[in-house]
């Protein structure tokens, strides 16, 4: 009925759309009880036709072979036509129950009732399609019933805070019917953070258009506009009304206002004080929240809104506001006014003047509980909105808090802030610029409103925006760009606000948490930078106040620095004089790169146990001690963001030490996760490092690592220069350690060779790697000599000799601990084996290279492995185990970066 009509009898028999059946089923249907008489069926279905009796009879004779007589009884002599339903048959009927059910819920229950209701409603014409007129009154009766319905979810959607649904269904609702002033008055509701700029002109708009508003909805425009509305003549006792005006928008910040007023609507609904903190970093936007959350809970408070500027963190001279200034003010807004004095005493008297009231209290921009505490009403349904740069830890303690810490904006909610007033066009032509400011504001609403207000007050025209872009990437310019006092508005200003109230040794940590590369850092690399200025400093304390200061961002168990927090301690928070600084830093710098140093050789001892670094021993710092090489990798994927940037403060400060060792440290690593350009370049800066000051074998370490990162990139001509340069280097030292390094060099050499096609070279290299190899009893070297040789024979087709060497590998390296050597020898010699059509003891060995390079993180060495595999597998038929391995080769690749997964995804394509 709510829609086209449409009836279905249990036996099957329908009427639909506009038939005569249809017709009359709606009219018995819309009419009391669902019956009529003849003669009214005779007016509407046949209107004007004096002789309709017989057509009417013919309907009613058609609706009760398709319905059944049990829904369509004869009428006897009554002259009546009528309908026996089911209860819960008819969407109309179903529509009103529910209606009328929704009358004595509360707002919540309301709406799910209101819902349930007009889902029974697809939003097109009631009685759609009958065109006899008199359906026509019928169907502005119906459509204006379900309108009522519509606003009454509105209203309740409202009244229980789902501020997103409702600005979304007011959006689809003004479209439809702008002309309703229920539905304009819900749809300003939703959208009461429209700036005046672009609220009045729709204002002004729909009164040109649809005339004066009603009373109903001028206290709505009221409402909007903060305008207090009273009814002339009405005498109402004073109710404090100090929320301030806001043009701001919050951007990006429905979800969490929209989470905390629901939060705070509960608690008032069962009688409890809520008290909500709002805390983040400076220019995060909280006052800005707090004030929309005021208005969006402001009419659940009839007695109105409190405001205090607490001052906590205020720029200048101005000084944290005293609790005692902010209970005169508050007491002298409620009856009974009291002149009490004394703080205790004060704060007594705002707990009994607000005991059977309900106020919303904001107190912005709060130093301490001890600030706060207090301002705060007793038990009732009072609210508070608190706002602090510092997660004040004892109000957490000492009361039940709905506690909400403020991050930078998404990306694109940032792009919105800078964007706001600019075209689309514009948009699209300067997409990289835009994109780069949200990155160098770090997405931060306070420098992204500085840069926005750079481009509205036309200080920057949008072509200048590359020119701000390039100012902006240089760190010291940055702070002074995005700093305009004349508009109250610098983030200098404000993150000197926040540090200045620090104790010394939060101070002291937060400036050399900004000498660290970052991005982030663990709690034992933290706790390391206290030992760069002696052993009793109390680190964890400073830690403590910085995170709860919001100037130390926590992600898991890493802490960082906001980017714009790093740039101002580096420039404005010098601990003590120039030469103090220096030293301070000095020592800083060193216990970084020692931490990193040390913690990623501890990783690499496991994952390559043949390699040896002149490292000494720690020197004051943590280590870490990894089990296995699953341990082991995955500390160096936590950290190896850091130690990158250890490497580039190394280079940066000339520091050689460190400067060619975390490299050599680190390659392992970025070998099995493929980083390769990574280190490529780390190791062209540890060449260099290690030529001047390194002994010749470590020199020739060095090299050795950098052919082979260039092999692994398939630069194999490079490869061989540094090889050759690695062999001369290790024949200057004739000790076992200068032998074990030419045997290492030559196996890298012979390897490289063999890629080039010189299979003669390649061989001469192994076999002199292999006979020095055993002189000095390096087992794992004597095992990568022979499996290299094995290689080269089957390259040869000489799988005998293939086999046995191989053969001989294996033995030697299963009296070793070294998992990745025994790993490249199963690996040849599944293929030796495959090449001689011995498919099940290829399949036994491929699977077993697998599983262990698996087990060592060797994302590189288990691609290939597994892929070969697959197509071992699809030969024997294994065709569901080929899919596994492929599957896994996917994963493999999309880690590396994605290059090949369309190659694999279509062969497993061909498999499925």
């Amino acid at each position: 009925m709510i829609g086209t009509v449409s009836a279905e009898g249990d036996g099957g028999g329908k009427v639909f759309g506009v038939s005569k059946p249809a017709a009359l089923f709606a009219l018995l249907v819309t009419s009391p009880g669902s019956r009529c008489t003849r003669k009214e069926i005779a007016e509407v279905l046949w209107e004007g036709n004096e002789n309709a009796g017989r057509l009417v009879d013919r309907a009613v004779a058609d609706l009760r072979k398709q319905l059944g007589p049990q829904v369509v009884p004869h009428g006897g002599r009554s002259g009546y036509c009528m309908l026996r339903l089911p209860e819960g048959g008819v969407d109309l009927f179903r529509f009103r129950d529910r209606v009328a059910r929704a009358a004595g819920l509360n707002y919540p229950e309301q709406f799910e009732q209101l819902s349930a209701a007009l889902e029974e409603w697809d939003g097109g014409e009631p009685l759609r399609g009958l065109t006899e007129s008199g359906f026509q009154l019928r169907r502005e009766e119906l459509r204006a019933e379900l309108m009522a319905a519509v606003c009454a979810r509105l209203n309740a959607a409202w009244r229980s805070r789902k501020v997103k649904w409702l600005q979304e269904e007011t959006e689809k609702w003004f479209e439809r019917a702008p002309e309703l002033p229920q539905i304009f008055g819900f749809y300003l509701r939703a959208h009461d953070y429209l700036p005046e700029c672009r609220r009045e002109p729709l204002i002004k708009d729909w009164e040109s258009r649809h005339g004066k508003p009603d009373a109903e909805l001028q206290s709505v425009i009221d409402e909007v506009r903060g305008v207090a509305h009273r009814p002339a003549g009405t005498l109402l006792p004073p109710v404090p009304d100090q929320l301030p005006g806001s043009s701001r928008r919050p951007i990006g910040q429905d979800e969490l206002i929209h989470g905390l007023a629901e939060a705070v609507c509960e608690q008032q609904d069962v009688g409890n004080l809520a008290l909500v903190l709002i805390s983040g970093m400076a220019g995060v936007g909280k006052s800005t929240v707090a004030n929309h959350l005021a208005r969006r809970l402001h009419e659940r408070f009839p007695d109105g809104v409190l405001h205090a500027k607490l001052n906590g963190f205020a720029d200048g001279d101005a000084r944290p506001a005293e609790a005692d200034e902010i209970l005169d003010g508050f007491l002298a807004t409620l009856p009974p006014y009291t002149t009490v004095t004394g703080p205790e005493s004060k704060s007594n008297a705002l707990r009994s003047a607000l005991a059977h009231r309900s106020v919303l209290i904001v107190l912005d921009d709060a130093l301490s509980a001890q600030q706060v505490l207090p301002l705060l009403p007793g038990d009732g349904t009072c609210a508070v909105i608190i706002t602090s740069r510092n997660d004040l830890l004892r109000l957490q303690s000492e009361r039940k808090v709905l506690f909400r810490k403020m991050e930078p904006l998404r990306e694109a909610d940032a792009l919105e802030v800078l964007q706001e007033k600019v075209s689309v066009a514009d948009r699209a032509n300067y997409a990289q610029a835009f994109r780069d400011l949200v990155r160098l504001c770090g997405q931060l609403p306070l420098a992204l409103a500085v840069v926005a207000r750079l481009l509205e007050g036309g200080a920057r025209p949008l072509r200048a925006l590359p020119a701000l872009v390039r100012e902006m990437e240089e760190e010291r310019a940055k702070l002074d760009t995005l700093h305009l006092p004349e508009h109250e508005l610098s983030v200098r200003a404000a993150l000197n606000c926040s540090v200045r109230v620090l104790g010394e040794e939060a101070r002291l940590l937060l400036w050399q948490l900004a000498i660290h590369p970052g991005p982030n850092a663990s709690w034992e690399a933290v706790m390391d930078l206290g030992r760069a200025v002696g052993e009793g400093a109390r680190t964890d304390r400073a830690l403590v106040e910085l995170v709860a200061a919001n100037l130390v961002e926590v992600q898991g168990d890493r802490y960082g620095l906001h980017d714009l927090v790093r740039a101002f301690a580096r420039q404005y928070v010098q601990p003590g004089s120039d030469g103090e600084a220096a030293d301070i830093k000095s020592a800083t710098v060193r216990q970084v790169l020692e931490h990193q140093l040390h913690n990623v050789r501890a990783c690499d001892r496991v994952l390559d146990r043949e390699r040896t670094l002149p490292l000494g021993e720690p020197d004051r710092v943590t280590v870490t001690d990894p089990a296995d090489p699953g341990e082991a990798m995955k500390f160096l994927d936590e950290e190896y963001a850091v130690v990158q940037q250890g490497i580039r403060l190394a280079i940066d400060q000339g520091n050689e030490r460190y400067e060619w060792l975390l490299p050599m440290a680190l390659v392992t690593y970025q070998w099995r996760r493929r980083l390769l350009d990574d280190a490529l370049r780390n190791l062209r800066y540890a060449v260099e490092a290690a030529e001047p000051t390194a002994s010749p074998v470590d020199c020739a370490m060095v090299h050795r690592m950098l052919a082979g990162t260039q092999w692994r990139r398939g630069e194999y001509d490079a490869a061989v220069g540094h090889l050759r340069r690695a062999v001369r280097l290790s024949e200057e030292d004739r000790s076992e350690k200068g032998r074990l390094s030419l045997a290492r060099t030559l196996h890298r050499l012979g390897i490289t060779l063999r890629k080039q096609g010189d299979r003669t070279g390649a061989e001469e290299a192994l076999s002199q790697a292999l006979e020095l190899c055993r002189e000095v009893s390096a087992l794992v070297g004597e095992a990568a000599a022979l499996n290299a040789l094995g290689a080269l024979h089957l390259d040869q087709g000489d799988h005998e000799q293939a086999l046995r060497r191989c053969a001989d590998a294996l033995g030697v390296v299963e009296r070793t601990a070294e998992r990745s050597g025994l790993a490249d020898v199963l690996f040849t010699l599944a293929k030796v084996h495959l090449a001689r059509s011995e498919r099940d003891e290829a399949v036994s060995l491929y699977r077993r290279a697998c599983d262990i390079y698996r087990e060592q993180g060797n994302w590189p060495n288990e691609d290939k492995a597994r892929l070969l595999f697959a197509d071992v597998l699809v030969s024997t038929g294994e065709t569901e185990e080929a899919v596994r391995e492929l599957e896994r080769v996917i994963v493999l690749r999309e880690l590396m970066g994605g290059e090949g997964v369309r190659e694999v995804r279509e062969l497993l394509e061909g498999l499925r």
